[in-house]
C-alpha cells in the first residue's frame, strides 16, 4: 500500500511535468532562429497589435531581408483574429487562431508541410487548417465549411507543423480575410526574414530604434518563447496537489515503517543479541523505506506512460485561444518522478529507522 500510495504521487507528478512538456515544446518548435516578428510598439500579441500596411510598406525593404528567387523581399503581412468553432470536446465552441497571410508566408514557415488537400488560392474564401484542428473539429475536415466573417470558407487542405503551434492554426489569404473583416489597413502583424544570425539581431535594432515606424521587434522563437506563460498556472497546480500528496505519501510510509518497526521487536532484540550494531539495523529500516517508495516511483513511471504523446488543448492566456500539443513524458521527467520518490522514501523512513535502532535488547525482546 505504500509503494501504491507513492505510485500514485508520483504519476500525478509526471502527468503534470507531461503536460507542461508538451506545451512548452510547442510553443518551442514554433518559429525560425531567422524570422523576426513586427507588432506595434506595446503590444504583446499578434491580437492585440494594430499593424498597418503603410509601416509594411516602409519596413520591407530595409537592409538585411532576405529575397527569395523572384528578387523579392521575404516579407509577410498577416492578419490575426480568433474564430469559434465547436469541437468534439466542446460543443459550445472553442477558440481557435485564424491567421491571414501572403503565399510568402507560407514560404517562410519552412517546417510546415501540406498533408492534405493543396494551398488555399488567393482571392478564394478557401482555408487550409492544422492538423489539431482537422482532428478535433468535426467542420474544419478536409472538404468541409467554415462559416465566419461574410460568408462560407471551404477547407481545401490540411498542414502539419511538427510539434509547433501552427497546428492549432487556420490559414487563410490575407486581402481576402481582411477585407471580409473590414481591415484592409490594419492588420495584426509582419514576418521577415534576415540573411544570417548577424543581420538578425541588426534588423531589430534598426527596427526598435526607428521612432517613425513605432513597431516591436523580435525573434519569432522569442515571441513564441514569451507565450509559455501559459503553462504557469497549471505547473504551479500541479506542483501544489503533488505536494500536499508528497505530504500524505511520506506519513503513510513512516507508518508503515513504524508499524514493521512493532511487528519485528522481537527480530531486533535477537539481531542485537547476535551482535549486530544499531547502525546496522538503522540502515536496514531506512533502506526497506527506500525500496518501497523506489517500487512506487516506477509504478508511477508505468502508470504515466500511456499518456505520452497522447494529444490534448489548452487555451493560452496570451492570445485567448486554444493550442494543442501532445503529452511528453521524457526520461528526464521519469528521472524527476524517481528522485521524487526516493526523497519521499528517505523522509519516511528515517525517523521509524531510528525507533528500531534505539531499542534496548531486553526490551525489544519482551514486547510481543
Amino acid at each position: 500500500m505504500t509503494a501504491l500510495g507513492v505510485g500514485l504521487m508520483v504519476a500525478v507528478l509526471l502527468s503534470v511535468l507531461a503536460l507542461v512538456q508538451g506545451l512548452q515544446t510547442a510553443f518551442e518548435s514554433s518559429g525560425d532562429p531567422l524570422s523576426v516578428m513586427i507588432l506595434r510598439k506595446g503590444s504583446t500579441s499578434e491580437l492585440s497589435s494594430n499593424f498597418t500596411r503603410t509601416m509594411f510598406q516602409d519596413l520591407k525593404f530595409k537592409p538585411g531581408i532576405r529575397r527569395d528567387e523572384t528578387n523579392e523581399p521575404m516579407a509577410s503581412l498577416e492578419m490575426v483574429t480568433i474564430l469559434n468553432l465547436a469541437s468534439v470536446d466542446a460543443p459550445d465552441g472553442m477558440n481557435i487562431t485564424l491567421r491571414g497571410l501572403p503565399p510568402v508566408g507560407i514560404k517562410l514557415r519552412e517546417q510546415v508541410k501540406l498533408i492534405e488537400g493543396r494551398w488555399f488560392d488567393t482571392g478564394k474564401r478557401e482555408v487550409v487548417v492544422g492538423k489539431s484542428i482537422a482532428k478535433r473539429f468535426p467542420d474544419a475536415r478536409l472538404g468541409g465549411k467554415l462559416k465566419f466573417a461574410r460568408g462560407e470558407w471551404q477547407v481545401v487542405g490540411v498542414m502539419d507543423g511538427g510539434r509547433s503551434a501552427v497546428n492549432s492554426e487556420i490559414f487563410v489569404d490575407l486581402n481576402q480575410v481582411s477585407s471580409d473583416y473590414n481591415r484592409s489597413e490594419v492588420v495584426s502583424s509582419a514576418l521577415i526574414r534576415a540573411t544570417d544570425e548577424v543581420a538578425v539581431q541588426a534588423l531589430i535594432n534598426d527596427l526598435n530604434s526607428d521612432q517613425k515606424l513605432n513597431v516591436s521587434a523580435q525573434t519569432e522563437k522569442e515571441y513564441y518563447a514569451a507565450q509559455t506563460v501559459s503553462a504557469a498556472p497549471i505547473q504551479f497546480l500541479g506542483l501544489f496537489v503533488s505536494v500536499i500528496m508528497a505530504i500524505g505519501s511520506c506519513f503513510a510510509a513512516m507508518n508503515t515503517m513504524y508499524a514493521a518497526v512493532a511487528r519485528r521487536a522481537k527480530e531486533i532484540g535477537t539481531l542485537r543479541v547476535l551482535g549486530f550494531a544499531r547502525s546496522s539495523i538503522l540502515t536496514s529500516f531506512f533502506f526497506e523505506s527506500v525500496v518501497l517508495s523506489m517500487i512506487g516511483g516506477v509504478l508511477g513511471c508505468v502508470l504515466v506512460l500511456p499518456l505520452n504523446n497522447i494529444e490534448t488543448g489548452i487555451g493560452n492566456f496570451v492570445t485567448f485561444s486554444e493550442i494543442a500539443f501532445n503529452f511528453q513524458v521524457t526520461p528526464a521527467i521519469m528521472a524527476i518522478g524517481m528522485g521524487f520518490a526516493l526523497v519521499l522514501g528517505a523522509l519516511g523512513g528515517v525517523f521509524p529507522a531510528r525507533n528500531a535502532a534505539r531499542k534496548e535488547i531486553l526490551t525489544a525482546l519482551r514486547e510481543v
